[in-house]
């Protein structure tokens, strides 16, 4: 048998972020508490950071959260893979790292933006937001498509996402205050999505988060936003590519 062509390590980095910072849910594997350490996977939704990292909203009741107590370290699968007809030939990762609790506003603000129905229970008294600093990747993009990566590999640097976040309630409340209809130009002409009244709701160095009626779409950018000023002109030049769509 041939041996398979060799992806190149950009490619795969690419095809791992997209997945990482396009989701929304997951599997979470932690060490079950108590004496024989079961591995334990739990159904979790999370939000990406401006970095990658995986914010969650956890029940203080939930196994996981207690098992994390314990013991940080987990494990988050997130996949495109289970609605296609041979899920062995999807993508997945599994993103390994250790998960804490968080008192930050900013990743508050990021998780709920991505799960807004999530504002009954956010104030709950059992409930609270936690984090998880990665540590390594593992992609399976399909045949051949396999490979560990490091946290440093698939993150930006450090300075682009400060910078965005710290730009990113000021953008967001721009573009949804000022240019409603390149919001909706963006869903229709770039991401094939239907309706108006799209709202943008997070941004990162990577894309643009936006939702309708509760359903959400990922605007990718070309490359990586390395500051504010790069952002918005990013998203100028990707409304001007929508114009130019739409006039035919």
């Amino acid at each position: 048998m041939a041996r398979p062509p060799s992806i190149p390590r950009d490619i795969l980095i690419a095809e791992t972020r997209g997945l990482l910072m396009g989701g929304r849910a997951g599997l979470l594997s932690t060490t079950f508490r108590g004496k024989e350490r079961w591995p334990y996977g739990s159904l979790v939704t999370y939000a990406p950071d401006t970095d990658g990292s995986p914010i969650f909203l956890f029940s203080g009741l939930s196994d996981h959260t207690a098992n994390l107590a314990k013991d940080p370290k987990a494990c988050l699968l997130v996949e495109r893979a289970l609605r296609r007809k041979h899920p062995q030939q999807g993508p997945r990762i599994s993103v390994l790292g250790t998960v804490k609790a968080t008192k930050e506003a900013r990743h508050r603000a990021r998780f709920l933006a991505r799960h807004p129905g999530a504002a009954r229970y956010a104030d709950f008294g059992d409930f609270g937001f936690y984090v998880m600093t990665v540590r390594r990747v593992h992609l399976v993009g399909g045949f051949a498509r396999a490979q560990w990566l490091k946290a440093d590999e698939v993150a930006p640097p450090p300075a682009a996402a400060g910078a965005v976040a710290e730009a990113e309630a000021g953008v967001i409340a721009h573009m949804n205050a000022d240019h409603a209809e390149a919001l909706d130009l963006y869903a229709n002409r770039l991401l094939g999505r239907k309706g108006a009244g799209w709202r943008a709701v997070a941004c990162d160095p990577w894309g643009l988060d936006l939702m309708r009626n509760d359903a959400p779409a990922r605007l990718e950018f070309d490359g990586m936003a390395a500051d504010a000023g790069d952002l918005r002109a990013r998203l100028v030049s990707l409304a001007a590519r929508a114009r130019e769509k739409a006039r035919g």
